[in-house]
């Protein structure tokens, strides 16, 4: 039987897992929150309340214990799985980012910890988790924010192994309570980086404020500074550009978290819009029976389970990623750019459904406003890492080479292979020709997006940006997004067949994906000088448009979307029950 949808739905949690211990997490996380329900939830948003209450229920039920122990501590069955780890980043993203952000920032605390050699930190660690706590990760720093590269924190050697350590850092979660907070800087003497830990509870650790960010409502992001505060080499985790390496490796881990928190936003907030818009009646009319507002909740169904399958995907190549495939390299930053910024198109589309129903803060489609913009815009994700996806044009489409065949990930596995990330050499990781992706498929919008690559790939060939150009952000910016878009549908399209979906939700969601790349070309038109061959290409880009068959949509609206009335309403809800 084909599946109609992807998207996260308590009420019909049917993933099936590996070991009962990790479906009784994911379940006992589920329950704590619906038993909490919405308006306890937003009455502690409202009063910027930290979160004790999940933080000790998770400590109790050992939860984020079982998720972030690695191999060989803790219990015989430990595992540094992220095959869990994100589906709690999703349930947690489902019932308010704030509750998301506490993990995903203990994902990056612990990451440099289980990347070194420091066995001491290790076992105090795995003692620390045991007892429910949460961790932090000192990166940026308030003057260079993602410019890691311009680190001042430093580590003064002082003889006998002992060191102090001086210096700020800026917009850290958890900076408030974590027993040990991994940060980066560099040796005062020797220059080199330098990775080591600290601990909130020392006096000469000072906290220095909460940094106020409404987005994230009862989640903190904090600044600390560190005053004189001694060290031994017991709190060392590494030296030299390893340490920096670690550092950048444990981001791609903990950023990567960020598009499955945004599919759980997406997904409840569409259960919220789909139950309130079709049993509201305006002037006699069902609220539905507007055109236009069942093409708002489709497209936002759609674009909400492409997310989810983008993610899907993508964690099957990070778990199955080795120094010979690096894949992941260029899969990983769409996730957390492209997915999060779909995320804010279906956030929009469904504002202007609920329109003023979505800013009362009794609802889920509040927090699900203000949160999800703030996920992409994350220092500086959304830019940073188009810059990145870039370098990897020329490669996707020529040169390409075969790889074994990437199964669906979901196997109990120890992921200590993505500790192993090295830096560099982004311009030798190859890619199998996407075209195969793509063999037996005869869904129409499928067909036609296939059309739009071949184009696009064509233009690289025959009209690619010169060396100048290539280095101009603004001229690429377009560029960029559509070789993302291309990217970004391949993953989906995979998951699509992996996971059984529907092949009239595939329809749509290319139907969708082709209107995008049509948006881009055009945006590059309007916007930049390019040669006569090139606004050939783009034009050409831009005028393929996508199967216009309001039969089709309207059978697709009726079968897919509106039956969704009423399959999720959480406890204490103010929508769909009026």
């Amino acid at each position: 039987m084909s599946v109609k949808s992807v998207l996260l739905n308590p009420n019909k949690y049917d993933v099936k897992h590996a070991d009962e211990k990790t479906h009784n997490i994911m379940v006992k996380t589920m329950e704590f929150f619906e038993e909490k329900g919405l308006q306890s939830i937003r009455q502690d948003d409202r009063d910027y309340r930290w979160q004790d209450d999940w933080i000790k229920y998770q400590g109790e039920n050992k939860i984020f214990a079982t998720l972030l122990t690695s191999k060989g501590y803790g219990p015989n069955d430990s595992r540094f799985d992220l095959s869990r780890i994100c589906e709690m980043s999703e349930i947690l993203g489902f019932y308010g980012e704030a509750y998301q952000y506490p993990l995903q920032v203990s994902v990056l605390g612990v990451g440099p910890i289980w990347m070194g050699n420091n066995e001491e930190q290790k076992k105090e660690l795995t003692k620390q988790l045991e007892e429910g706590h949460v961790f932090a990760f000192g990166m940026s720093e308030k003057e260079h924010g993602a410019d890691l590269y311009s680190n001042e924190c430093t580590i003064k050697p002082i003889g006998d192994g002992k060191y102090v350590a001086n210096g700020n850092k800026y917009y850290i979660g958890n900076a408030q309570i974590a027993p040990k907070v991994t940060t980066l800087g560099k040796n005062a003497e020797t220059g080199e980086w330098t990775y080591w830990v600290v601990d909130s509870r020392h006096r000469n650790y000072k906290y220095v404020k909460d940094i106020e960010t409404p987005s994230i409502g009862q989640a903190r992001v904090g600044e600390y500074e560190m005053i004189e505060y001694p060290l031994t080499d017991k709190d060392i985790l590494k030296v030299g550009d390893e340490a920096f390496a670690d550092g950048l490796s444990t981001v791609n881990i903990g950023k990567f978290q960020l598009g499955f928190s945004a599919s759980g936003i997406a997904a409840h907030a569409f259960w919220e819009a789909i139950t309130h818009t079709n049993r509201r009646v305006i002037y006699g009319k069902k609220v539905t029976n507007f055109p236009h507002i069942k093409a708002f909740l489709s497209e936002a169904f759609c674009r909400a389970n492409a997310m989810k399958l983008y993610c899907l995907r993508n964690l099957d190549y990070f778990r199955s990623m080795s120094k010979n495939d690096r894949r992941y390299l260029l899969f990983n930053p769409i996730q957390k750019m492209k997915v999060t910024t779909q995320g804010s198109d279906v956030i929009r589309l469904i504002m202007d459904v609920v329109c003023a129903k979505g800013y009362e803060t009794e609802t889920y489609i509040s927090d699900a406003y203000s949160t999800m913009d703030y996920l992409h815009r994350l220092e500086g994700t959304a830019h940073v890492n188009m810059a990145l996806v870039m370098k990897f044009i020329k490669n996707y489409f020529f040169g390409n080479i075969d790889y074994p065949k990437v199964p669906i990930r979901n196997d109990a596995k120890d992921d200590s292979n993505v500790f192993e990330q090295r830096i560099g050499g982004l311009r030798k990781v190859k890619f199998p020709d996407y075209k195969k992706v793509y063999e037996g498929i005869e869904n129409p919008n499928v067909k036609i997006f296939l059309k739009q690559i071949e184009t696009f790939k064509e233009m690289m060939a025959k009209a690619a940006p010169d060396e100048k150009l290539v280095k101009n952000m603004d001229y690429m910016l377009n560029i960029g997004e559509i070789f993302t878009m291309i990217v970004y549908a391949q993953l989906v399209l995979e998951g699509c067949s992996l996971h059984n979906v529907d092949d009239a939700l595939t329809d749509q969601i290319f139907g969708y994906f082709i209107k995008d790349i049509n948006n881009y070309a055009l945006n590059q038109m309007n916007s930049q000088i390019n040669t006569e061959l090139q606004e050939k290409y783009l034009q050409e880009l831009a005028l393929r448009k996508p199967i216009i068959d309001k039969e089709k949509d309207l059978k697709f609206w009726k079968e897919f979307v509106q039956i969704q009335d009423g399959v999720y309403v959480m406890n204490g809800s103010v929508i769909g029950v009026e």
